[in-house]
C-alpha cells in the first residue's frame, strides 16, 4: 500500500509539474551543449595552461598521490548540498526563480565544458577519462538537479501565485513541507553521488590513465 501511495505521489507531481520538467531539461542540455561549445571558444594558451593542470592533477592520480577519500567524499557532498540548499533558499523566495533557472545552467555549462575539453585535447583517453570520472555520478546529480530545480521554480510560482493573485487559496504551508521533503529524499542521493566520486572514480581513472595515456 505505501509503495502504490508513494508511486501515486511521484506520478502525480510530474504531471502537475511536466511543463517545468521539459523546460529545466532543455536548460540543462541547452547549457551542455554551451559548456562544449565554449571549449572551442578558448585561446591555445587558455587551452595549454588548463591541460597543463590536468596532466599535473592525472600524473598525481597515477602514482596514488590524491587526497583521502573519506575527505574527498566529505567535500563533495559539502559541495552539492550547498548546491541544493541554495536553490531550496531561492525557491522560498520570489525573486529566486531567474537565479534557479542560471544555476541550472552553469551546472550544464561545467559539465559540458569537462568533458568537451578532455574529448577534445586528448581524444578517445579523455572521453574513457570522462566516462569513468564524470558521467558516472553525473547519472544521479544530473536528475537529482532536475528534480530539484524543477520543485524550486514550482514553489517560487505558487509563491508569486499566492502573493500576486488573491483568487488562490491553496494553503501555503503544507506545500512548504511537500517542497522541503522532496529536496531532503533527493538531496539523500548526493550520498551516493559522492561516494561514488570519492571512493570509486579514482581506482578507475588510475587503470585509465594506466593504460591509455
Amino acid at each position: 500500500m505505501v509503495r502504490f501511495g508513494l508511486r501515486d505521489t511521484v506520478l502525480r507531481h510530474i504531471e502537475e509539474n511536466r511543463s517545468i520538467y521539459i523546460f529545466t531539461t532543455v536548460l540543462f542540455l541547452i547549457g551542455i551543449v554551451f559548456g562544449a561549445i565554449v571549449v572551442n571558444s578558448l585561446s591555445l594558451t587558455q587551452k595549454h595552461d588548463l591541460y597543463k593542470y590536468l596532466s599535473q592533477f592525472f600524473g598525481q592520480v597515477s602514482e596514488g598521490q590524491v587526497a583521502n577519500s573519506s575527505e574527498m567524499f566529505t567535500q563533495s557532498f559539502a559541495h552539492y548540498a550547498k548546491y541544493f540548499g541554495l536553490m531550496w533558499i531561492l525557491g522560498l523566495s520570489i525573486i529566486g526563480l531567474p537565479i534557479i533557472l542560471i544555476l541550472l545552467f552553469l551546472k550544464g555549462v561545467v559539465v559540458g565544458f569537462t568533458v568537451g575539453f578532455l574529448v577534445n585535447q586528448m581524444g578517445m583517453a579523455g572521453f574513457f577519462l570522462s566516462f569513468v570520472s564524470i558521467m558516472p555520478q553525473n547519472f544521479i546529480l544530473v536528475p537529482a538537479f532536475v528534480i530539484v530545480g524543477t520543485a524550486s521554480v514550482s514553489f517560487c510560482l505558487k509563491m508569486i501565485r499566492q502573493q500576486f493573485m488573491k483568487k488562490s487559496n491553496v494553503p501555503i504551508f503544507p506545500q512548504f513541507i511537500k517542497y522541503s521533503l522532496l529536496i531532503l529524499c533527493v538531496g539523500a542521493a548526493l550520498a551516493f553521488a559522492s561516494g561514488f566520486e570519492a571512493y570509486i572514480s579514482p581506482t578507475l581513472m588510475k587503470f585509465v590513465i594506466d593504460y591509455t595515456m
